[in-house]
């Protein structure tokens, strides 16, 4: 079974960090694009930032020159460095890959997400 689990949200204080990380487990060729997506109360999903296998990045305008997202190819992890942290950036964090598991097609994957709140 392909699934993401991700780790470190919380509570923080406005211009505080945060750090989350996201890993991939299970029986997997292959990872091409993950990304860090977020859901605050009442709106719909927004994309927060994507990071191709090969490194290429792309990020919503609002978290440009704050937030840095990487990841460890070998590790099959992806992270989210939140700097500069706004009391709008408060939502439930998703992660998302494109995966493609042995023997399987490629889909899309969801992580169960992870509750960040930037409150003082």
């Amino acid at each position: 079974q392909v699934q993401l689990v991700e780790s470190g949200g919380g509570l923080v204080q406005p211009g505080g960090s945060l750090r989350l990380s996201c890993a991939a487990s299970g029986s997997i060729f292959s990872i091409n694009v993950m990304g860090w997506y977020r859901q605050a109360p009442g709106n719909q999903r927004e994309l927060v930032a994507t990071i191709t296998s090969g490194g290429s990045t792309n990020y919503a305008d609002s978290v440009k020159g704050r937030f840095t997202i990487s990841r460890d190819n070998a590790k099959n992890t992806v992270y989210l460095q939140m700097n500069s942290l706004k009391p709008e950036d408060t939502a439930v964090y998703y992660c998302n890959a494109f995966m493609t598991p042995w023997y399987r097609t490629t889909s899309n994957y969801w992580g169960q997400g992870t509750q960040v709140t930037v409150s003082s």
